[in-house]
Order: structure tokens, then C-alpha cells, then sequence
């Protein structure tokens, strides 16, 4: 996805992180719906994505269409979806199945306490999903088999994992019963990279001028949790050539020596 439509995306996006601290797995498995409604009619792509309609007319049009259907925030990120720019038809479907994953992702995410740990399980599970379908032909010819119905695929595909928390259920459903041209294996791989997309925003990596004691990585510790707000995970390296002492890279934040005010904060806490 490229041009306009990675803008749109990015735009998307930024607009579902003020839903995903409530989101259940009930809207990702709506946008899910909506993306099979997408895919199942050619027609409808072309109408929702026509850049020669206005935004409002394509809005109103998708509000019609999933209206009373889906719950109300399912229906407003498939209104704002319509009402922007597209490169390409098929494109506004790719862009439902990354927010529908990336809500499973965030819901992971509050799993078991949240953070980190529920992103590592749901990583693993799929992970361990495309193992084992990757050890079996037979198992291959039965999600490739055009005979074989959606459920009959989800059946089996959950009990390739039955340890799989129930994040890695509704993805791995979708990837075999919608695989939208690709392999279901493909389709979790693609899953995982926005698993770890995410991950990211949960792990500092810290690069210093110098080894830092036990006392001082515990009081960085301290300082970087406080500083954004949650549990992070702490990958350290050691640069003597480093300007500045140190540099901290949390998601696509970067603290360094030109980020005087909160580094120095962190110095001081390292500090004592």
C-alpha cells in the first residue's frame, strides 16, 4: 500500500487508538465481517473508494450500508474509511483487515495484566499455529481444498492449537476461512508482523557511552517507566562512541542527546 492510501491508513489508525482501550474482540470480528461484505462484491469496492464522488456522499453510503448492522464505533471507522482517498479499490479492504488486527492485538495486549507479556503469547500461538500447519501437507491440502467450507477450516485449524488464547482464535479463523488470495500461513505472518508492530511501543532500547551498574539500569528502569506511563521491557547496549551518555528508542520515539529536558530527568534518576 503506497501513496494516498498509506496516508489514509496511517490516518485510520490514529483514529481507532482512541477506541482500543475499550475494544473488544466483538469489533475486530465485525471489521472482519465487513471486510468479507468488501471482498464478496467487486461493485461495492469500486462505489465506497470512487475518487470522482465526494467523501461525504461515499460516507453516507457506508453509514446505509452498515448501519443498525454492525455496533456504532464499527460503523464510524468504516465511515471515515469511505469518506477518504484510495490509490486502489482492493485497498480500503486491506485497510479494515490491519485495524481488525490490530484490534486483536490491543485486546492481547490487556490479556493477563496486560502489555508485553499478552503480545508474547499471542505472538507464540500463532507462531505455533504456522508450525505445525507448515509440518503437514495433508494439513495444507485441507485449508488449499476450494471444496471445504469456511467452518469445516476453522474447526480444524483450532484444533491444531487448542492452547491458543482466544486473540490467536480469531485471527487464525480469519486466516483460513479469508486468506484474501494468500496462503493462511502468509496471512498469520502478516498478522505477526503487526503483533510486533506493536510490541514495540512496550520495549526501550537504551544504548549507553558506558555499562551501567544494577542500581543504575533499576533507577532507568524506574525513570522510563514513569516516563511513559507503563511496564517496559529494557534492551541495553554500550557505544563508547555515543554523543550525549545516552539514547532511548521506545516504538518511534527517540530520546537523545538532543532531547535535553527529559534525558536529563533520566540522568539525574540513573543517578540517584
Amino acid at each position: 500500500m503506497a501513496g494516498v492510501s498509506s496516508e489514509s491508513l496511517a490516518a485510520a489508525r490514529e483514529r481507532l487508538a482512541a477506541v482500543l482501550p475499550d475494544a473488544t474482540l466483538g469489533l475486530a470480528e465485525e471489521l472482519f465481517g465487513v471486510l468479507d461484505t468488501l471482498d464478496g462484491s467487486a461493485g461495492l469496492r469500486r462505489s465506497i473508494t470512487d475518487p470522482s464522488r465526494p467523501g461525504k456522499d461515499k460516507e453516507a453510503l457506508a453509514r446505509k450500508l452498515f448501519g443498525g448492522k454492525v455496533s456504532a464505533d464499527a460503523e464510524s471507522i468504516m465511515a471515515a474509511l469511505a469518506s477518504s482517498r484510495w490509490s486502489r479499490a482492493r485497498d480500503i479492504g486491506d485497510a479494515v483487515e490491519t485495524l481488525a488486527a490490530t484490534v486483536v492485538a490491543a485486546v492481547a495486549e490487556r490479556a493477563s495484566g496486560g502489555g508485553l507479556d499478552g503480545l508474547e503469547r499471542l505472538e507464540n500461538d500463532l507462531f505455533a499455529f504456522n508450525q505445525v500447519v507448515g509440518a503437514s501437507h495433508e494439513v495444507q491440502r485441507a485449508f488449499d481444498d476450494p471444496q471445504a467450507g469456511d467452518e469445516a477450516k476453522s474447526t480444524l485449524a483450532l484444533k491444531l492449537v487448542p492452547q491458543a488464547g482466544e486473540p490467536a482464535r480469531a485471527l487464525i479463523r480469519q486466516a483460513v476461512s479469508n486468506p484474501r488470495g494468500l496462503k493462511p500461513t502468509a496471512l498469520v505472518e502478516r498478522f505477526v508482523e503487526l503483533v510486533a508492530e506493536r510490541q514495540q511501543r512496550w520495549i526501550a532500547y537504551v544504548t549507553t557511552s558506558r555499562p551501567l551498574s544494577g542500581q543504575q539500569l533499576d533507577r532507568l528502569q524506574t525513570g522510563l517507566d514513569r516516563l511513559y506511563g507503563r511496564r517496559l521491557k529494557l534492551t541495553v547496549d554500550v557505544d563508547p562512541q555515543l554523543v550525549g551518555g545516552v539514547r532511548v528508542k521506545v516504538g518511534d520515539e527517540v530520546m537523545d542527546a538532543s532531547v535535553t529536558t527529559r534525558l536529563g530527568e533520566l540522568r539525574r534518576q540513573m543517578a540517584g
